[in-house]
């Protein structure tokens, strides 16, 4: 029944849970007590990835057909047991109610995340830095490279264009980590040797893209303006910046389909760079199967 509630014990925390049949997909169908299912039974494995990360939530109240918005603050009504962090910021455009300061939550647990996706929040962005045991955000632990296809360019040319990147980064001594982006592209993470602060994690992703974009510029940009990414994977290097955040590994996407952001291995984007239909973006139900079958191939190798 349309606006009916229900109260669960989570973890020991009673949630007021609403609306399980409401079609959050249109396009599949695709319930809220769907997307609550996955992410009770991804939370084991995406749940260490959130660890101490300050989220920023896109949020569907109306499913996927609807609109959505961008929030950053923990909403009014927060729980008192979410674990909430108080993160300096400039710009925030609309933020502003905390000063010059933003609220975020931090998802770690399971009746978190489960609050969360009762809010309609389909997809988790997080920066690329920690949050310390004093509450203040820590310099970068790792860098993201956002590999983005323009048009007519695909997953296949991403894929191709990964296999340089990893190359450009192992020469630096990282080891890189794919993941699809359950859009068009796709995403590498490398755990950085020590902490670096935002600007300087910016301009080794930096250095990376226009290293490749002046040795491969019939394939690769590092330059965001749309115009000139037209068949080409524009290698997105500002993600790092401090204030930026990206999809994390695991997380839904707000798309026509309830796809993943799911980490992959090297063999499947060398299948996906040799073959046009070698590697695709992936539905829940697949993530799911693939983590209790393979495990978390996101798991930092060092």
């Amino acid at each position: 029944m349309a606006g009916e509630e229900v109260l669960v014990d989570v973890e020991g925390r009673t949630l007021r849970i609403s609306n399980l049949d409401k079609v959050m997909y249109p396009a599949t169908g695709t319930t809220k007590g769907e997307v609550l299912q996955y992410y009770a039974r991804i939370a084991p494995t995406l749940l260490p990835h959130l660890a101490d990360r300050a989220v920023t939530r896109i949020r569907w109240p109306h499913g996927t057909g609807g609109s959505s918005f961008f929030e950053k603050n923990a909403p009014s009504g927060t729980p008192s047991w979410v674990r909430t962090v108080s993160v300096p910021t400039t710009g925030s455009r609309g933020e502003s109610r905390h000063g010059d300061r933003l609220v975020f939550p931090v998802v770690d647990d399971l009746a978190t995340l489960t609050w969360l996706a009762n809010l309609a929040a389909l997809e988790l962005h997080v920066h690329q830095w920690r949050v310390g045991r004093n509450g203040r955000p820590r310099n970068a632990d790792r860098i993201v490279i956002d590999l983005d296809p323009g048009d007519p360019a695909g997953l296949h040319e991403c894929c191709q264009v990964a296999l340089l990147v990893r190359e450009r980064l192992a020469e630096r001594g990282l080891v890189a980590r794919p993941v699809t982006s359950g859009s068009k592209g796709l995403h590498l993470y490398a755990t950085l040797p020590r902490r670096l602060p935002p600007a300087e994690s910016t301009e080794l992703a930096k250095q990376v893209a226009e290293e490749l974009s002046a040795a491969h510029p019939r394939a690769v940009t590092a330059t965001m303006t749309k115009a000139r990414r037209g068949g080409k994977v524009f290698l997105d290097w500002s993600q790092n910046a401090g204030s930026k955040t990206t999809i994390t590994p695991y997380s839904l996407r707000g798309r026509e389909r309830p796809y993943v952001a799911a980490p992959v291995s090297w063999a499947e984007v060398e299948a996906g760079a040799e073959d046009p239909l070698g590697l695709e973006q992936m539905r829940f139900e697949e993530v799911v199967e693939r983590v209790e079958e393979r495990g978390d191939l996101f798991a930092d190798p060092s």
